[in-house]
């Protein structure tokens, strides 16, 4: 009987619990419907939401609102339990989000949301309430389990009344750009929060938020990534030790070390703290987390070895250390403890080394690999053949980019039937690409470019790539052979074949590709007219570079291609007048070509329309007239080259407008006037080129004053006249300064090693290399260039513009000495000051300049000796000292004398490399001073012997004169001596 009692009572509670049980997908089976106060609370909620794509169609005055779109009753009562409005599309990349904003729900959050008594769970992510502010009504919504506001555009801060939420367990405020808070008292209220999520919320003010942290016990999962988090508050234990997820990646921590309390979250499941400032050794105390499945540390400046403790991470299944300054060797054979790993990035560590292991095999859970800057230095088919195994059925991303992998692609490739991405640019590979290639059905991106491929690739090798998106082979010697009505079974967003051979005529089968964004055909030898057939059917193309082909005839106008961002037709055979073109245009290339006319119909189209322009570069054409007065509407544009062309008349006051420019050349053309005041506006001029045209005037003081950031100053070949301003000093970060050729006077300002850009090296990457703001993951640097006179020609820099520093003064009428200060800027290049009238000595210490590899002092006035520490410039390879009055023996040194004696001529010098001997000159005064000095030595003889005379005469005199005794044996002595000598003569006699 109490068998079928407790049967009867378990029966009884199975029931119950199906009773009350709540549907999550279509409402629920409550027989009696919505509660009509409800269902008019969320009609009105609808009433203040725009539905573009009608996803609360079933949402109307009649029927059961319990099985409207996203709403959960209870099934016992008909009140509403779950309200999920959840926008469906959830989107990884930026193409995506017009998409998705198709889709949003779009206004305001109406207050009826409080007649739903009962709610308990509330979803509207991903929709978009314009900026508007989360309602403080929200905090009075008490029985609120689940909040999430994720990606809605809402703003402002977070309202304190959100701490009245005692219930909530999981809230998600992230994505929300526009949204801050200044402290978290209010978080103390949520006692049993378990899931907290601010990514990308404004938190720079709340300097409390791990303290709030820790006093929530329950929390599981803390989710703070780029929150602007600046500083770590003392915390020696976290109370918060069952967290399994912590995320504080993307921040801007002041502290250096990772803090010590999270050594002790045991518990720890994900932790990524990548893209901070820490620095140092990896710290020993994670490896107290053994439990971790996924660590990021990647993007910070860990500086040491990878520590063989990370090995023994055998849960581990993602592990990123990318972009660190890590070093030393890969412990290889330990990779392959690491059984569980899914997804390995060890890239951008230029430090590390090591090969692909065998025991790598074993990885057969292995995803993704990227090893990207690591040196491998390992042939390409070795490594293929590791991840033949069980590593090729998984693998999906390969990206082994500059790891110095050399030999021949083989038929392995295709055996890696799930790869989706596959990057081996910048390596030696060798030899054609395999059409086993073509058996990759999965493969959406292969970049290989920048390789030593060459052969051909033909159909076959596309056959079953019906997903390849991202194709880019450039910089190979390979020839694309298809046939003239090809069809490609794929629909490409980048294809990058610069270098490479596709035939004379602009491929045909390019017209089917609906969805191309990058198309990059730079040098491939296409002999056609401008392909406008394709940009009409390229609806979404963003960037075309067709730089360095034989492309002829006129330019069409390019207004109605609202989608093109960037156009290089640079080095081609284009001709007749500029095209007009989109004002969303941001980089225009078309220098190098044989363009002519005025280009005020260009420019001036759509005066009042505000332009996109960053970059325009009209450069070596044939375009004349003046420069109209219209670039009042390019207030966004950094680079503009109109050089080597044939413009005349004044510059327009509308320059003044270019506040942004950063590189402006004038340079070779006829343009005249002076340098107009409008020009200081332009205070983020970093390049300014108008050499070589009719300036005329003063160089103007201001200069220094407003161009601050100023690093390239070419004034040669002008008119301008009279002295060098002191401001100019002021341009302190200056390297490259070139006023030759003009009639300037007076002396250099002393103040001149204020220019501290040519007293210690510098580099200026801004202002050589420009990135193009462009929402594609490709490599658009925009590398400029500047024509420099140095080692006596003009030498035009590109690539390593950055790391030239000069210093040219010649043809002028400077006179006084060289300035003692030169010899301060030690990292100058180049030193040019000939043909002036400077006057006086080579500054002595000029060898204390050991950068300099040219001098050009050339047809002045200079005298004296060339200094001896000249013979110090090891770098010298230009030498000018001709034409000057020096004097005397040319320094000994291995570089001063590998010059040719034309760098020494016109002065009265010898020595190598001059066929006068020093050697004859100083034999014959040696002869004269030889004279000198034998009279010399004869006059000193005589009066030595005389003095010596004396002094012994009186040393042997003195005593006999004043010591009687010694008179006495004298004398004696002389009468036994003259005795003697009687007595000999005598005998021999």
């Amino acid at each position: 009987m109490s068998g079928v009692l407790v049967f009867a009572l378990f029966l009884f509670e199975i029931l119950a619990i199906a009773t009350i049980s709540v549907s999550f997908c279509n409402g629920s089976s409550y027989h009696g419907g919505c509660l009509e106060g409800e269902r008019g609370a969320l009609l009105r909620l609808k009433r203040d939401l725009k539905d573009p794509s009608n996803r609360l169609a079933s949402w109307n005055g009649s029927g059961d609102c319990c099985a409207w779109t996203g709403v959960v009753c209870d099934n016992m009562t008909g009140h509403v339990l779950h309200l999920d409005l959840r926008n469906p599309f959830n989107y990884s990349k930026e193409s995506e989000y017009d998409a998705i904003r198709g889709t949003a729900l779009v206004g305001k959050i109406n207050p009826s949301l409080l007649d739903l008594k009962h709610l308990s769970y509330l979803d509207l992510s991903l929709n978009d309430f314009q900026g508007g502010r989360i309602p403080r009504f929200v905090g009075s919504m008490g029985n609120l389990r689940y909040l999430n506001f994720s990606g809605t555009r809402i703003g402002g801060m977070i309202p304190q009344q959100l701490g009245n939420l005692s219930n909530l367990q999981f809230l998600d405020l992230s994505s929300n750009y526009l949204l801050y808070v200044d402290n978290f008292l209010w978080l103390s209220g949520l006692s049993v929060l378990e899931h907290l999520d601010l990514r990308s919320v404004n938190l720079s003010k709340a300097f409390d938020w791990l303290m709030a942290a820790n006093k929530l016990p329950s929390l599981v999962e803390l989710r703070l990534s780029n929150c602007q988090l600046q500083h770590f508050s003392p915390l020696a234990t976290a109370n918060f030790s069952s967290l399994t997820v912590l995320d504080l990646a993307h921040n801007q921590f002041d502290n250096s070390f990772i803090p010590s309390w999270v050594f002790g979250l045991s518990h720890l499941l994900f932790l990524d703290l990548g893209f901070n400032n820490f620095q140092g050794p990896i710290p020993g105390g994670l490896q107290n987390l053994i439990s971790l499945k996924h660590l990021g540390l990647d993007s910070n400046y860990f500086s040491s070895s990878i520590p063989n403790w990370l090995y023994r991470f055998i849960h581990l299944e993602y592990l990123s250390l990318r972009n660190n300054k890590l070093q030393g060797t890969i412990d290889s054979e330990a990779l392959g403890n690491l059984t569980f790993i899914s997804r390995l990035d060890l890239s951008l560590n230029t430090g590390l080394v090591g090969r692909i292991p065998r025991s790598m095999t074993s990885l057969c859970n292995l995803k993704s690999i990227n090893l990207r800057g690591v040196h491998v230095s390992q042939e390409i088919s070795e490594i293929l053949d590791i991840f033949s195994g069980c590593v090729s059925n998984g693998l999906e991303s390969l990206d082994m980019r500059s790891s110095s992998i050399y030999g021949h692609l083989t038929d392995q490739l295709g055996q890696f039937r799930n790869l989706v991405t596959l990057n081996l640019a910048n390596n030696s590979i060798v030899g054609p690409i395999p059409e086993s290639f073509g058996q990759l059905s999965t493969l959406r991106e292969l970049q290989i470019y920048d390789n030593k491929l060459n052969g051909t690739l033909s159909e076959l090798h596309f056959a079953n790539l019906t997903e390849l998106s991202w194709f880019r082979v450039g910089g190979n010697q390979l020839t694309l052979e298809v046939k003239h009505d090809w069809i490609p079974p794929f629909q490409l967003v980048a294809l990058g074949l610069h270098s490479c051979y596709i035939g004379s005529r602009f491929p045909l089968w390019l017209n089917s590709q609906r969805h191309l964004q990058f198309l990059d055909l730079v040098n491939s030898r296409i002999s056609d007219i401008f392909p406008i057939r394709f940009l009409k059917s390229a609806s979404q193309l963003k960037i075309l570079d067709l730089e360095q082909n034989q492309i002829h005839g006129e330019m069409p106008n390019l207004t109605e291609f609202t989608q093109l961002l960037f156009l290089s037709m640079d080095s081609n055979n284009m001709s007749g007048p500029l095209p007009l073109i989109s004002s969303n245009l941001v980089y225009l290339g078309l220098s190098y070509n044989s363009f002519s006319g005025s280009i005020s119909h260009f420019l001036c189209d759509k005066i009042n329309e505000t332009k996109r322009l960053e970059a325009l570069k009209l450069n070596d054409n044939y375009l004349q007239g003046e420069l109209p007065d219209c670039w009042m509407s390019y207030q966004n544009l950094k680079i503009l080259k109109l050089s080597n062309n044939k413009f005349t008349g004044n510059l327009p006051n509308s320059f003044g407008s270019l506040a942004s420019l950063v590189w402006l050349d004038l340079g070779k053309n006829r343009l005249s006037g002076t340098i107009p005041v409008s020009l200081k506006n332009c205070t983020a001029l970093e390049s300014l080129d108008v050499g070589e045209n009719e300036f005329v005037g003063n160089i103007p003081a201001w200069f220094g004053e407003r161009f601050s950031r100023m690093v390239v100053l070419n004034l040669r070949s002008n008119k301008f006249h009279g002295p060098l301003p002191t401001r100019f000093c002021d341009l302190a970060i200056l390297q490259i300064l070139d006023i030759a050729d003009n009639n300037l006077s007076g002396a250099i300002p002393n103040c001149i090693n204020n220019l501290t850009g040519m007293v210690t090296a510098n580099s200026f990457s801004r202002s050589a290399q420009q990135h193009l703001p462009v929402p594609l993951d490709v490599d658009v640097i925009l590398t400029e260039k500047a024509s420099v006179v140095s080692r006596g020609e003009v030498v035009e820099y590109d690539e390593i513009l950055n790391l030239v520093t000069v210093t040219a003064v010649s043809r002028n009428d400077l006179p006084k000495n060289v300035p003692l200060e030169v010899r301060n800027l030690k990292a100058t290049q180049s030193l040019n000051f000939s043909h002036n009238t400077f006057t006086g000595r080579i500054p002595e210490s000029i060898g204390v300049m050991r950068s300099l590899e040219s001098v050009d002092f050339s047809v002045n006035q200079l005298s004296g000796e060339i200094p001896q520490s000249m013979s110090n410039l090891m770098s010298l390879n230009y030498l000018n000292l001709s034409n000057n009055k020096l004097t005397g023996k040319i320094p000994s040194s291995t570089q001063l004398q590998s010059f040719d004696a034309s760098s020494f001529a016109g002065n009265d010098l010898c020595g190598a490399p001059l066929p006068k001997n020093c050697t004859e000159n100083v034999s014959n005064s040696e002869d004269e001073n030889g004279d000198e000095d034998e009279d010399e030595l004869d006059h000193w003889f005589y009066v030595s012997i005389a003095l010596g005379f004396v002094v012994g005469i009186w040393c042997f005199i003195g005593p006999l004169i004043f010591n009687r005794r010694w008179r006495y044996k004298y004398c004696h002595f002389l009468n036994r001596l003259e005795r003697r000598v009687v007595c000999v003569v005598r005998k021999r006699g």
